[in-house]
C-alpha cells in the first residue's frame, strides 16, 4: 500500500500499458497454435466477443462476425430495439459534426422506448443465419425484457453495466435479484462489469457463466471525468483471475470464465489481457474501425445517451479495413488495429503457447 497523505492509503495498480510479455519458451510455428474459445455448450473459433455498442454490432455484423467464428452481441437497448429502421438515424449520428451537438441529438433519439417486439426480431435474423446469438441489456431494464430475450432464444444473455454489484440496494426501485434471476433462466448468463476480486466473487456466486471486468467503452467512456471511477485492467483481470481460482475451489469445480471488457483498443492489448488471467476479451473500438460496421468510423456506448448524466461521446475512429480483415487480415497497417486473431495466434507461437488457458501462465513484466 502507497501512502496517498496522512489519511488515505492506496493499492498500487497496473494498466495494460504497464506491463508487457515476455518470452521465456521455445518458440512455436503459429501452424500449432489453437485460439479455440469453448464456453457452456459452444465453441468459438477466437476468444473475442464484440461489445454490445450500436456503432459495432447491427444484426447483420453480429451474423458475419458469427461467419467468422466470433461471437457478437447486440445492444438490446439501442437503436435496433427502438426503432423498426434505424438506418436513417445511423445516418445522422455519423454525420453530426459538433461533438456538444452529438451528445444532446443522441439523447433524443435514444429518449424512444424499447419495443419488446423488435427484441425478438432482431434476434429471430440473427439465429435464423445460423450462428450463436447474443444480447445485452443493462441491469435497469433487465426484469422488464428478460421474458422477451429467452422467448426469442439467445445463446447468451449478457447482463452490462458501467458497473453490476450482485446485490444493488435502492428504495426508489425493487432491485434485480441476480442470483434468483440467473437461477431460473435456461440459458448462460455474462455479467460485469466488475473491478476487485471481492466484486468479481459475489457475480460468480450467483450463477454465471462469465464475468466481464472493466467498464466497457473505453475509447468512447468519460466515466473518469465524470464520476471519478477507472480501473487499471491488468491489475483488474488479474485480481478477478484469482477470484475464478478461488471460486473453483469454492464450488467443486465450477469454472466461471473472465472477461475483460474495456481498454483494449489494440491487438497487444488482447494479449495482455489474456496473460494476465483473461478467458476472453470483449472488444468496441477495434471493430468499430470496420468499414462495415453501423457506426462507419464513428463509436459510442450507452454512456453518451444517459439522460441526464452522459458519461461518454461519440468519438471519430476511422476506418482500416472490413470487419474480416480486421478480425483475419491481411493487416495493411502496422499499428495493431487489423489482424487481431493473426496477432494473438503470433504472439502465443513467440512465448511458446499452443493454447489460451496455458497462455494465461506467460510471464508478464512492468514497463
Amino acid at each position: 500500500m502507497i501512502e496517498v497523505g496522512r489519511s488515505k492509503r492506496a493499492e498500487q495498480a497496473y494498466a495494460f500499458d504497464d506491463i508487457a510479455i515476455v518470452p521465456s519458451r521455445r518458440t512455436r510455428g503459429t501452424e500449432e497454435v489453437s485460439l479455440s474459445w469453448r464456453i457452456d455448450a459452444l465453441t468459438f473459433d477466437f476468444p473475442l466477443i464484440a461489445a454490445p455498442m450500436d456503432s459495432v454490432m447491427s444484426p447483420q455484423s453480429a451474423i458475419t462476425l458469427g461467419r467468422l467464428g466470433g461471437l457478437g452481441v447486440l445492444n438490446l437497448e439501442g437503436l435496433w430495439t427502438r426503432y423498426a429502421d434505424p438506418q436513417p438515424l445511423l445516418d445522422e449520428i455519423t454525420g453530426l459534426a459538433d461533438p456538444a451537438t452529438a451528445t444532446k441529438r443522441l439523447q433524443e433519439i435514444y429518449a424512444a422506448p424499447i419495443q419488446a417486439e423488435l427484441i425478438g426480431k432482431r434476434i429471430a435474423e440473427i439465429r435464423e443465419a445460423g450462428v450463436p446469438a447474443a444480447g445485452a441489456l443493462s441491469p435497469q431494464h433487465t426484469a422488464q425484457f428478460a421474458s422477451a430475450v429467452v422467448e426469442a432464444g439467445v445463446d447468451f444473455f449478457v447482463i452490462r453495466g458501467t458497473t453490476v454489484s450482485a446485490e444493488h440496494v435502492s428504495s426508489a426501485a425493487e432491485p434485480l435479484n441476480l442470483k434468483q434471476f440467473i437461477y431460473d433462466l435456461d440459458v448462460p448468463v455474462i455479467v460485469g462489469g466488475c473491478a476487485t476480486y471481492q466484486a468479481a466473487l459475489h457475480l460468480m456466486r450467483t450463477g454465471a457463466a462469465g464475468v466481464l471486468v472493466g467498464f466497457g467503452g473505453g475509447a468512447a467512456h468519460t466515466t473518469r471525468s465524470v464520476l471519478g471511477i477507472s480501473v487499471p485492467m491488468a491489475s483488474a483481470v488479474s485480481d478477478v483471475a484469482a477470484a475464478r481460482r478461488d471460486y473453483l475451489d469454492e464450488s467443486g469445480g465450477r469454472y466461471v470464465h473472465v472477461i475483460a471488457d474495456g481498454s483494449v483498443g489494440r491487438s497487444g492489448d488482447i494479449a495482455k489481457a489474456i496473460a494476465c488471467g483473461a478467458d476472453a476479451v470483449m472488444v468496441g473500438s477495434p471493430l468499430a474501425r470496420a468499414t462495415d460496421a453501423p457506426g462507419r468510423g464513428f463509436h459510442w456506448g450507452a454512456e453518451a445517451w444517459h439522460e441526464t448524466l452522459p458519461r461518454g461521446e461519440r468519438v471519430e475512429v476511422g476506418s482500416v479495413g472490413t470487419l474480416e480483415q480486421i478480425l483475419h487480415g491481411p493487416s495493411t497497417v502496422s499499428d495493431g488495429t487489423m489482424n487481431l486473431v493473426g496477432a494473438l495466434r503470433r504472439a502465443m507461437a513467440t512465448t511458446g503457447y499452443t493454447e489460451v488457458k496455458e497462455f494465461q501462465r506467460v510471464e508478464i513484466v512492468l514497463g
